[in-house]
């Protein structure tokens, strides 16, 4: 039987790097075998390619910077693949399709889907457009509204604005109030994402987020339960997982409640009304195919507690797949194993 080549990409150049390489080593340890061979390629924080072509039981371990082999993707549309650099020696490496698992920037928001585009190769995911929108939160939020989805009331501001940073202050400490919530327009896994209770923290969450990227989203706290629901599938044939429930540790699910603190838990299903978990359902496919989504992406409300409502909060296009990442664990509650959901995933990339 014919394998075909999977390069899974990452590392990256992001915030997220590490995070990447957790996910990448799930991953690629349940690529089923007997279909598919793998072509680890990582990406250090400062941009280089190397390819490992040691044993998958040591990649989370391996020094990359001494045992990767440099490698560059080839931009010929016709000779599809990888080129290996060893001194002056270049060797080509078909590939059939290139797993992506890169979160944030560099990864996530379109530029390596360009990349791949532009290299002729399928891929894992969504295209440029819809990881580009969904990457940043203010126009994921735009296509939100436009759709006439219930979200939190936001205001987005500009480092290079200050009319509309002073504006959008006004509008947060008069009309959103406290607590809220301020976020890199353009981060993942809830990194630089702080809660503001006073004026003066919100200054102080403002110049956090700010340090990680120039545009800024001030939330409005939503009192309610955090809801996640897993997208798979492309066009008309897209279907959405059971609804999970998070219950953070902290205040609310940032970087550390989600990778490092134990007493973070998830129920699946998430015990809620029947017509909630149905709307959410429907939701979280509305919004994916709203941005053009494809193949995989996990979806975020909240349902708030006075009213019940269920609110959207944000799409992510290149989920976590680490051991406790809400998306693989989403499938597998929905009777999808890891090593099927991964297949799956392929499959839709080549077809």
């Amino acid at each position: 039987m014919y394998k075909k080549n999977v390069l899974v990409l990452f590392g990256g150049c992001s915030t997220e790097h590490e995070v990447s390489k957790v996910s990448a080593y799930t991953v690629i340890a349940n690529i089923p075998e007997e279909k598919y061979n793998v072509i680890p390629v990582y990406i250090t924080k400062e941009g280089r390619w190397l390819l490992y072509d040691g044993s998958i039981d040591n990649l989370r371990n391996v020094p990359w910077e001494k045992f990767g082999t440099s490698a560059v993707l080839s931009p010929d549309r016709v000779n599809r693949g990888l080129l290996r650099i060893v001194g002056d020696k270049v060797k080509y490496i078909p590939v059939d399709v290139v797993f992506p698992v890169l979160h944030g920037a560099f990864g996530e928001d379109g530029t390596i889907q360009g990349l791949l585009e532009l290299s002729g190769l399928q891929y894992v995911g969504c295209g440029v457009l819809a990881s580009a929108i969904c990457m940043d939160k203010a126009y994921t939020k735009i296509i939100a509204e436009h759709i006439g989805m219930a979200q939190a009331e936001y205001v987005v501001l500009h480092t290079w604005d200050q009319e509309n940073t002073d504006a959008g202050l006004k509008k947060a400490r008069h009309k959103i109030g406290y607590p809220c919530f301020v976020k890199p327009a353009n981060t993942g896994s809830s990194i630089g994402i702080s809660k503001a209770k006073n004026k003066k923290e919100l200054t102080a969450a403002i110049e956090a987020a700010r340090s990680l990227d120039p545009k800024v989203i001030i939330e409005k706290a939503i009192v309610g339960r955090e809801l996640e629901c897993a997208v798979l599938g492309h066009n008309s044939d897209v279907k959405a997982s059971v609804v999970g429930e998070i219950i953070p540790a902290g205040e609310f699910y940032d970087y550390d409640a989600k990778y490092n603190n134990n007493d973070s838990k998830t129920i699946f299903p998430a015990e809620i009304p029947e017509e909630s978990t149905e709307e959410i359902r429907r939701k979280a496919v509305e919004i994916f195919k709203a941005v053009d989504g494809k193949g995989l992406a996990r979806v975020d409300f909240f349902l708030e507690n006075e009213t019940n409502s269920v609110i959207f909060n944000e799409i992510n296009t290149i989920p976590g797949f680490t051991s406790i990442s809400m998306y693989p664990a989403l499938w597998q509650s929905a009777d999808l194993p890891l090593p099927n959901l991964i297949d799956r995933l392929i499959e839709i990339a080549l077809h």
